[in-house]
């Protein structure tokens, strides 16, 4: 199992790095194109071509830095752990609706031909996973999980 967790650490590390790498480039692209931009005799449609511009550069940024937090968050996690009995951050859990790794919003990845949802602790369903052991019940958006396994 834990060579399962570490093969996930590294899919989710390559997803945030992707994430930063992609978020640069965007961002570099849009203060290149309103550098570029060269003030026209339409001064109004300038300034409106100008404020939106400014609005993707400022989009590109929140998601520049949302992706460095979230590594940061993910490189939080101790991958040499001593296994638990409790879901915190960096668990495997399996439960009776599906399989979760605690550590950052990286989707639906596919370990030993197992299906993962790498899932944050501040989503919906981490806050209600944290803190659970094996035989916890809880519910989730109407159908009812039984934590089965926590690494």
């Amino acid at each position: 199992m834990n060579q399962i967790k570490e093969t996930l650490y590294q899919l989710c590390l390559s997803f945030m790095e992707q994430r930063i790498q992609t978020a640069e480039t965007a961002l570099a692209q849009a203060r290149e194109a309103s550098n570029d931009d060269t003030k026209s005799s339409a001064g109004d449609k300038y300034e409106t071509s100008r404020e939106m511009m400014q609005q993707d550069i400022d989009r590109n940024k929140r998601l520049l830095i949302d992706a460095q937090d979230n590594l940061r968050v993910l490189q939080a996690i101790d991958t040499h752990a001593a296994d638990a009995d409790t879901v915190k951050h960096g668990s495997l859990v399996t439960t009776s609706q599906g399989n979760f790794y605690i550590s950052v919003s990286a989707g639906q990845l596919t370990v030993g031909g197992k299906s993962i949802f790498a899932i944050s602790p501040a989503s919906p369903i981490g806050k209600l996973l944290l803190d659970k052991k094996k035989g916890d019940k809880f519910a989730f958006n109407g159908n009812n999980y039984v934590v089965e396994q926590v690494v």
